[in-house]
C-alpha cells in the first residue's frame, strides 16, 4: 500500500481532536520517551498543552542534537534556475497567472551564477525551479546536475515531481538529495490551494517521495507550507509520512524543513499563522521525535529568530539566498519567488554561528559529513 492508501483511513478532524485533547501528563510522558518517541507522543509535543513545556523541550532537543550532530551547522545556498511554472498555486510568486517577468537560465548563465556561488565558498548547492516540464524538465535538469557535480561536493534539487527512472538517472550522475514538499496534507482543501496544473493532483505529489526512495536517492526532504492549514495537524501527517518512508526506504536519509509563508507577487494571506514560540515548539518536537533527522531553517526567517533558534535543534541553514533566476550576479527582484527575511552575507551568518560556539561548515563539505557520522 502506498502512503496515499494508508491515510484514507485517517480523518483530519479526528487527528485534530486527538492532538488538542492531549494533557500535561501526556507531554511529560513524551519527554521521558525522548529517543524512542512514537506518533502518539509526537501528538502530545505538538499539542497546546506542550506550550508550557517549551523550555524543557528545548533542553532535551539540544541534548539529542549534540549527541548526534555535535556543534556543527551546515550552510547551503539555493540557485534558482527558472521561475516559469504551469501551476496555479495561490500562495506562490511563481503562479502562472501572476504578471511577472519569466526567465529560465541557460547553461552559460548557470555556470556564471555557479562561479559566483563558488567564489563565496559554498560546497552545497540546491537547484530550484518552478514546475514547467517543457522549460525546466528532466532533460534540462539532467545536463545541469552533471555540470554542477563537477563544481560542488553536494548537489540537491527542489523541482517538479519526476518518474523513478528520471530520479535514478540523476542519482547516477551525482544528485545527492531531493526536497519536495506536500504543502498540506489536508486532502479536502488541497485543491483550493492548487486549483490548476499538475500540482493539483494530491495523490501524484504525495507518492513522489516513494518514487525518490525507489530510485535510491541519498536523502529526501519533506515539509509543509506553514500558514495554509493548522500546523499541528499538518506536522503530524508529515511525521506519519516520514515514518512510512523510513520503514520502506530505510537506506535513505531524511530532512524536515519549516517554510513559513512570506510576501510574494500576489495577495494571499496565511489562514493559520504560526508564532515564533510555536515554531520553536515544532522544531524541538521534531528533534525529540527523531534525533537523526536533518532539520533545516531557511532565510524565510528573520535574523533574530534564526540566531536564537538554531542551537535548539537545527542542523542546516541557507545563507546569502536569492530567490530569483540570475540573482547572484545581478539583482532581479521582479523575478523572485518570495522576499527573504535574512539577507545577511554568509560570512555574517558564519560569525554569529561561531560566536555561539558552533562551527559553520560550508566550504569543507567532506569534513562536515565526517562530523555528522561521529
Amino acid at each position: 500500500m502506498s502512503f496515499f492508501d494508508i491515510i484514507q483511513y485517517y480523518s483530519w478532524d479526528t487527528i485534530k481532536d486527538q492532538i488538542y485533547s492531549k494533557t500535561s501528563r501526556d507531554v511529560e510522558g513524551a519527554l521521558t520517551h525522548a529517543g524512542n518517541v512514537d506518533l502518539n507522543d509526537f501528538m502530545a509535543l505538538l499539542s497546546p498543552a506542550a506550550s508550557e513545556y517549551i523550555e524543557a523541550m528545548a533542553q532535551v532537543s539540544q541534548q539529542l542534537t549534540m549527541k548526534r550532530f555535535g556543534k556543527t551547522i551546515q550552510l547551503y545556498i539555493p540557485l534558482y534556475l527558472s521561475n516559469e511554472c504551469t501551476n496555479g498555486c495561490v500562495y506562490c510568486g511563481f503562479n502562472h497567472a501572476n504578471k511577472i517577468a519569466r526567465k529560465t537560465l541557460s547553461i552559460d548563465e548557470i555556470k556564471k551564477e555557479s562561479q559566483k556561488i563558488k567564489e563565496m565558498g559554498f560546497e552545497h548547492i540546491l537547484l530550484v525551479t518552478g514546475e514547467h516540464p517543457k522549460k525546466a524538465g528532466f532533460q534540462y535538469l539532467y545536463e545541469i546536475v552533471q555540470e554542477m557535480t563537477k563544481m560542488f561536493s553536494m548537489v540537491s534539487i527542489e523541482v517538479q515531481p519526476m518518474k523513478v527512472k528520471e530520479y535514478s538517472k540523476l542519482q547516477e550522475v551525482g544528485l545527492n538529495s531531493v526536497y519536495l514538499y506536500q504543502e498540506t496534507y489536508n486532502q479536502a482543501n488541497y485543491r483550493h490551494y492548487h486549483p490548476s496544473g499538475k500540482k493539483s493532483d494530491f495523490r501524484h505529489r504525495l507518492e513522489t517521495p516513494e518514487r525518490i526512495g525507489k530510485a535510491e536517492v541519498h536523502k529526501i526532504g519533506l515539509g509543509v507550507l506553514l500558514g495554509l492549514e493548522d500546523w499541528r495537524i499538518d506536522s503530524f501527517f508529515t511525521a506519519f509520512h516520514l515514518r512510512y518512508l523510513q520503514k520502506h526506504y530505510w537506506k535513505t536519509n531524511y530532512s524536515i524543513s519549516f517554510p513559513r509563508l512570506r510576501p510574494f507577487a500576489g495577495s494571499y494571506q496565511p489562514n493559520y499563522k504560526i508564532s515564533d514560540k510555536q515554531m520553536v515548539q515544532l522544531i524541538t518536537a521534531y528533534r525529540i521525535f527523531d534525533e537523526n533527522l536533518e532539520l533545516a531553517l531557511s532565510t524565510r526567517e528573520s535574523p533574530y529568530f534564526r540566531d536564537h533558534t538554531f542551537p535548539l535543534g537545527i542542523t542546516t541553514m541557507s545563507a546569502g539566498s536569492k530567490t530569483e533566476p540570475g540573482g547572484y550576479n545581478e539583482e532581479h527582484r521582479h523575478l523572485e519567488q518570495f522576499q527573504v527575511a535574512d539577507d545577511r552575507s554568509p560570512e555574517d551568518i558564519e560569525e554569529v554561528i561561531e560566536n555561539k560556539g558552533y562551527e559553520a561548515v560550508w566550504k569543507n563539505w567532506d569534513e562536515a559529513l565526517y562530523c555528522n557520522k561521529k
